[in-house]
């Protein structure tokens, strides 16, 4: 595509605000403070709601599910017509999800929130760090990002805390009244940002076809994954949709191989090796989410921890995520980004090995947890702000909305890829005890932490994000 077909439609004079980070946060945590909650408020959602346990943890799972399959065309589209149109219309959809929360009484009215809660943040995602890429320029934008970046990994660790602690002393509802509220403020603060988008005489087709393939081998795999050992790794109900991922991914990737640029997913993309690499490692350290899922499950069950003393456990992670975040910015604009991505992969691994040693008696093995939980959130740190700069900076520039979408992707299939594998292999060997078990379970974390640092090692440069 030469330069004469693609014009870049920006105000070279504009330079984003502190006003517009802030919408831009207030968009980011719709959905990993206010959307995320409900994993803690289950209960009391039961309590209120008909909707049986099975449907509503169904219910749950689909926000992610269809934030990570659509995010990438919600970027394309944010490329195509308008990175603010596209924040804009996410929340208004978040809105709209809220209101159909607040308003269920049955699993149908609760399904649909939750998917419209995913397609917004499917929107709002790529076409904010789309913005930032275009509003902001070296350390202007690496602050922005790293204010991204609390409002992302921040708003995920406070979520369970926020949520349960909303739905206990004001009720559930109000957990989606506060998200109504943090929409129509983060509306007001980007309104009158000049638009974004890519102007281009190229036109190609949508790829419907490569869309659905791709939900479908997510749909089978994810299935196959958190039901192969209920139903027996080969049954029927685990071998059929195993075919039918096989059978699926072949369609989609020889299909994206035809179509090239028109494809669902731009594979060209990946020969740009500091964005591969960011994006890769992204979706590996993302993958050990399933860390708070199996040492959760663990101190529970094996050594007779309440809820609240296992969130408890947590808190450290929640501070050292959001304190370290800022350095992480800092050592990017002074080495690089390359450097505290690596440090960060390698603090993390080290916390959850630490959270590995079940052998511990329970005080020590509670303060190893703590200390692990410590370590995770400054590795997190450390390595969010260089890892999302390098993503974006590297990417072509009428691809940022593409380019980002698929970054966000990887992080949403990750956690929850990660989730389901760490949560299978530790119901998998539960049989040899909950220690076994959860020391198999996080060793497969480490594993995670292992190859993100190795993918970091060989393919993102010595430079990149320095500038």
């Amino acid at each position: 595509m030469s330069a004469t077909e693609i014009k870049q439609i920006k105000s070279v004079a504009y330079q984003g605000s502190g006003r517009l980070i802030i919408g831009i946060m207030a968009g980011v945590l719709t959905f990993w403070l206010f959307a995320q909650s409900v994993v803690n408020i289950v209960p009391a959602i039961q309590q209120d709601v008909a909707i049986p346990l099975g449907s509503l943890n169904l219910a749950i799972s689909l926000t992610g599910l269809f934030s990570g399959c659509f995010i990438v065309v919600a970027g394309g589209f944010a490329d195509r017509f308008g990175r603010v149109k596209m924040t804009q219309l996410g929340f208004i959809l978040s809105i709209i999800g809220c209101l159909c929360l607040i308003m269920a009484q049955n699993s149908l009215l609760f399904a649909a929130g939750r998917i419209i809660q995913g397609l917004s943040a499917a929107c709002i995602m790529p076409a904010t760090l789309a913005l930032i890429k275009t509003c902001y320029q070296d350390a202007a934008r690496q602050r922005a990002l790293s204010y991204w970046s609390i409002g992302s990994w921040g708003g995920s660790g406070l979520c369970s805390l926020a949520g349960g602690a909303i739905a206990t002393y004001w009720g559930w509802k109000w957990v989606f009244i506060l998200s109504i509220l943090f929409a129509l403020a983060g509306m007001l603060l980007i309104r009158g940002t000049p638009e974004s988008k890519v102007n281009t005489t190229v036109s190609h087709r949508f790829d419907y076809f490569g869309l659905f393939t791709f939900v479908v081998m997510l749909i089978c795999l994810n299935w196959a994954i958190t039901k192969g050992n209920a139903f027996g790794w080969t049954s029927s109900p685990i071998l059929i949709p195993a075919f039918i991922f096989l059978l699926a991914a072949a369609l989609f990737f020889t299909g994206a191989r035809r179509k090239k640029s028109a494809s669902f997913i731009d594979f060209a993309l990946f020969r740009q090796r500091a964005w591969s690499g960011a994006t890769l490692s992204n979706f590996l350290l993302n993958a050990v989410a399933g860390t708070l899922i199996v040492a959760s499950i663990y101190v529970q069950q094996g050594r007779g921890f309440s809820a609240f003393q296992s969130g408890m456990l947590t808190l450290g992670y929640l501070v050292a995520v959001l304190a370290m975040i800022r350095v992480g910015e800092k050592l990017l604009q002074k080495v690089g980004a390359r450097k505290p991505m690596l440090w960060g992969t390698a603090m993390t691994g080290i916390g959850v090995a630490l959270m590995a040693l079940t052998q511990l008696p329970d005080s020590t093995y509670a303060a190893a947890v703590f200390i692990g939980y410590v370590l995770f959130g400054l590795g997190l740190g450390f390595y969010a702000t260089p890892s999302t700069d390098t993503a974006i900076s590297s990417a072509p520039e009428d691809k940022i909305g593409v380019a980002s979408g698929i970054y966000k992707m990887a992080s949403s299939l990750g956690g929850a890829f990660g989730i389901a594998i760490s949560a299978s292999v530790y119901a998998a060997v539960l049989p040899l005890g909950a220690a076994t078990a959860a020391t198999a379970g996080l060793l497969v974390n480490v594993a995670f932490c292992v190859i993100s640092f190795i993918t970091i090692a060989l393919m993102v440069p010595r430079q990149a994000g320095s500038a």
